[in-house]
């Protein structure tokens, strides 16, 4: 079975164990996720497969969606989330098939992605943590972020260099989070530690790379 899987966050919990130690886990809506297609180096150059997740009305898609969905057998209830997922290998499931919870265990290690919360236009203050000026004594730069760059040379501000801007709203990774549980029966996974994303955000399950 492929160890790739659209969930949905639903919040953070925790859990104890026989010792009464606590764990803080965030909860996630694990599949079913449904095989729409699979990618193959002969055919594609290279080894993917594509998972629907969640369910949404028909009227609510657009035709070309329809169309694409139909070879997997689905006509009425149409995922409200599609992703594709690169593999090492091609895959062995044929459109139409199903991945759910049971393709991870507890004490697994997974990469989950997510797009994390926006947090709208933001000064260096709140973005970067930046200490700002002094409050007193005549301190007329309170929030101010200084000094970008010199002035002959090199005559432009460093690309990257740390400015008010666009906070959040980005898709973070992250890696190496221990599987605490999984219930098969509810399609729910329990995580060790925070994953990034707001209540209800979509998150992509991995086998972690890394371990």
């Amino acid at each position: 079975m492929e160890k790739t899987l659209i969930g949905k966050k639903l919040g953070m919990s925790q859990i104890f164990d026989e010792k009464g130690r606590v764990t803080p886990v965030t909860v996630i809506q694990a599949g079913p996720c449904v095989v729409l297609e699979k990618k193959t180096v002969e055919k594609h150059g290279y080894s993917a497969v594509q998972l629907g997740f969640g369910e949404r009305k028909a009227k609510n898609v657009s035709k070309a969606v329809k169309g694409h969905c139909k070879q997997a057998g689905l006509e009425d209830n149409l995922p409200q989330k599609i992703k594709e997922f690169r593999l090492n290998a091609d895959c062995e499931m044929a459109p139409g098939a199903k991945i759910d919870a049971s393709a991870f265990s507890a004490g697994d290690f997974v990469d989950i992605s997510g797009t994390m919360k926006g947090r709208g236009f933001q000064g260096v203050v709140k973005r970067y943590n930046f200490r700002g000026g002094r409050y007193s004594h005549g301190g007329g730069w309170k929030r101010k972020p200084g000094s970008i760059g010199q002035c002959e040379f090199p005559a432009r501000v460093y690309k990257g260099k740390k400015m008010p801007g666009q906070m959040g709203n980005v898709k973070r990774t992250i890696q190496n989070l221990l599987v605490v549980k999984v219930s098969v029966e509810d399609d729910i996974i329990c995580v060790k530690g925070a994953v990034p994303g707001p209540k209800g955000g979509f998150v992509s399950i991995n086998a972690a790379k890394k371990k």
